[in-house]
């Protein structure tokens, strides 16, 4: 086929392929998985979340098991919403004596009925130097919360967070509002720092805290001892109650940025599974049907073999077996998906190879590799498309269910991994439906898309085969 004509066979192609709703809607929702994969550094949250997405010191600043951002419209109190402050409102350097003090003063404006879960900051530190933790309340009070010696090697990185180390400056707060024997019943350990110091002032606030609303400033002081000492590159983090779009798993792991890592390996699961075992289909339906005899009876039977053969218990005991991979899953499904187009592919071959040009090929000394290569295995290429994208979602199905039942690659975030943990952390149990959800709804869309791709081709090419 020329060039000029291939380019005319496709134009016809693409009118008629418009004509189908459906395929227009999967079209659509392939090009949207296409940009996920194109635009994925710079549409996840986390940028080592392919990486280090069972690395749980990654995830550490998040907050666990958070409902999504997008909830607090539905909720009748609204939620802190996670925010990370990735530089100091303000940085003042005082030196005195040989001795300066670092003062980074950071701005954080609340404004929720519902305080975050902590504060956590973050700076990078050298040498030895004594280190305090303030917090300023929108009606001016200064509560320290937080003082210790730090000693550090050369550009370590230093973690302080308030929910651990401020429960005796919560305690007392409270002790100079709260009657002696209300405090009696405090347990300083038990007590969460930030619904103290975002509640207004005043008596009654352990039992019936009222949010204080306002800005609020918390500033880092490291006085530094010898020139050497260094404290810098400080940043707050402020874990919500709420966070991002999908929310964290109880592992603090954003599942938005999960669910988004996980596009690339579905789409190369499906594609190459269905790409290699319908190339192999077809070539071994078109072989059968050209010799026929014993090569046929022979074919025949190894494809009955393989077509009664149950897949997935299969899969599980090899999986539960080997160390299971991505490549040795493709491999188990492409060798049992194969059958899929014989037969279609073994009756349309049996009329082919009576065309009088297969013949008078024939005739004029053409070998049967010739003849099924460059005759007729072209003229089964557009049904092999069409039975490609109905492979697809049969291939991620099945890998989803062998991550679902633990015994998927590990190495990489997949959508069925990520329903793994949400089982057996117990996210049914106790609610968290944003865990099930998202990497549910997304393997079944991913599944609609290439059936719907399917079905539309599937329209269109086979009464052209019918026609020959």
């Amino acid at each position: 086929m020329t060039g000029e004509n291939l380019h005319v066979a496709l134009r016809g192609f693409w009118r008629e392929y418009r004509r189908q709703a459906s395929g227009v809607v999967g079209l659509v929702l392939f090009l949207a998985f296409a940009a996920a994969v194109a635009f994925e550094p710079r549409l996840i949250t986390f940028s080592q979340a392919n990486s280090r997405w069972h690395d749980i010191t990654y995830w550490d600043d998040n907050p666990a098991s958070a409902p999504p951002e997008w909830t607090n419209a539905f909720a009748r109190k609204k939620s802190a919403v996670s925010v990370v402050l990735d530089r100091p409102a303000t940085t003042v350097e005082e030196s005195e004596g040989g001795v300066r003090l670092v003062r980074s003063s950071f701005t954080y404006e609340y404004g929720w009925d519902l305080p975050p879960l902590d504060l956590i900051l973050h700076f990078r530190a050298t040498g030895d130097m004594p280190v305090a933790v303030t917090l300023t309340r929108p009606d001016g009070e200064e509560v320290t919360l937080y003082q210790d010696q730090v000693s550090a090697a050369e550009d370590v990185d230093q973690r302080i967070s308030l929910e651990r180390n401020a429960s005796q400056a919560a305690f007392d707060f409270l002790a100079a509002y709260e009657p002696p024997e209300a405090m009696e019943s405090v347990d300083r350990d038990q007590l969460h720092p930030t619904l103290v110091f975002f509640s207004k002032a005043g008596a009654g606030m352990m039992k019936n805290p009222e949010p204080f609303k306002g800005t609020y400033t918390v500033t880092l002081l490291a006085m530094l001892l010898s020139p050497e000492a260094k404290a810098e590159a400080a940043r707050l983090v402020v874990p919500g109650r709420v966070s991002g779009l999908l929310g964290t798993d109880n592992s603090k792991r954003d599942l938005w940025s999960g669910v988004i890592a996980g596009v690339k390996w579905a789409l190369l699961i499906g594609l190459l599974t269905a790409f290699v075992s319908v190339a192999i289909g077809v070539v071994w339906g078109i072989t059968s049907a050209f010799f026929g005899g014993w090569v046929n009876w022979i074919m025949q039977r190894v494809y009955e073999i393989f077509v009664n053969q149950p897949l997935l218990p299969l899969m599980i005991v090899l999986s539960a077996v080997f160390k299971p991979s991505l490549w040795f899953l493709i491999v188990i499904m492409s060798l049992f998906f194969w059958t899929g187009p014989v037969k279609t592919v073994y009756s349309m071959a049996l009329q082919i190879r009576e065309e009088t040009y297969i013949e008078a090929s024939r005739a004029l000394g053409a070998g049967s590799r010739r003849l099924i290569f460059r005759h007729m295995v072209p003229i089964l290429v557009p049904y092999s498309f069409a039975s490609m994208a109905l492979s697809v979602p049969g291939a991620v199905v099945y890998e989803s269910t062998i991550s679902l039942l633990g015994l998927g690659d590990a190495s990489i975030v997949t959508w069925g991994q990520i329903l793994h943990d949400s089982f057996t952390g117990g996210a049914v149990l106790n609610g968290l439906w944003w865990w099930v959800v998202p990497p549910g709804l997304m393997i079944a869309l991913m599944g609609m898309t290439f059936s719907f791709i399917g079905f539309a081709m599937d329209r269109i090419l086979h009464p052209r085969l019918r026609t020959r």
